[in-house]
């Protein structure tokens, strides 16, 4: 998030390019890259079969749908909020990671002071944010992510063991600033670029 944020530097996209480029080419940064994918790819599988399995053991619904009294909408939806950041993740391979790492379709290299030549992956930005249909599925996805990261963070701590009043409810507080900061931050890249507030 930080990274990608370097866009509002308002700065024709320089320090976007840098950072984009720092990214790319340093080694420790690709190797926790292929670990995150590892995680998230994980992640989707453990997801559609816990979904899948819930479905399995309860054919008949339950005979009081307590709603939100229950659990939250977004903690029983889980596995369609997880779906639709996989759509977005394959969508945003398809714009920015396939092109940055393998083919570098659509990108120009440029030079940069103190850095040389990097792809310019601030013009491919713009570009892709020139179609409103790609901004809105942009904005919803990072919709969806603050829904998962809502549920997802605390219960990644109960997972842990903190389960107290005490601490919980501190878990609860911060994990609730960065499921809004986070989405919020990466929404308005888009949107910010397609409006254009960054040139």
């Amino acid at each position: 998030m930080g990274v990608n944020a370097t866009i509002f530097a308002l700065d024709g996209g320089e320090m976007f390019n840098k950072a984009a480029h720092f990214m790319g080419g340093t080694v420790l940064i690709r190797i926790a890259e292929i670990g995150l994918f590892f995680g998230i790819f994980v992640h989707i599988i453990q997801g559609f079969l816990l979904t899948f399995s819930n479905q399995k053991k309860r054919d008949v619904g339950y005979a009081v749908n307590l709603g939100n009294k229950g659990s939250k909408w977004y903690s029983r939806s889980m596995g369609l909020l997880g779906t639709i950041l996989l759509l977005f993740f394959i969508l945003h391979w398809y714009h920015f990671w396939i092109p940055s790492r393998f083919t570098h379709a659509g990108l120009n290299e440029i030079p940069i002071a103190n850095t040389g030549e990097v792809l310019d992956m601030f013009t491919l930005m713009k570009f892709t944010f020139t179609e409103l249909w790609v901004v809105i599925v942009y904005v919803f996805a990072c919709g969806s992510l603050a829904f998962h990261l809502l549920h997802g963070f605390q219960s990644a701590f109960r997972t842990m063991g903190v389960g107290n009043k005490k601490w919980f409810g501190v878990v609860q507080a911060a994990g609730a600033g960065f499921s809004v900061l986070v989405p919020l931050v990466f929404a308005m890249m888009p949107i910010s670029m397609y409006l254009g507030w960054v040139k």
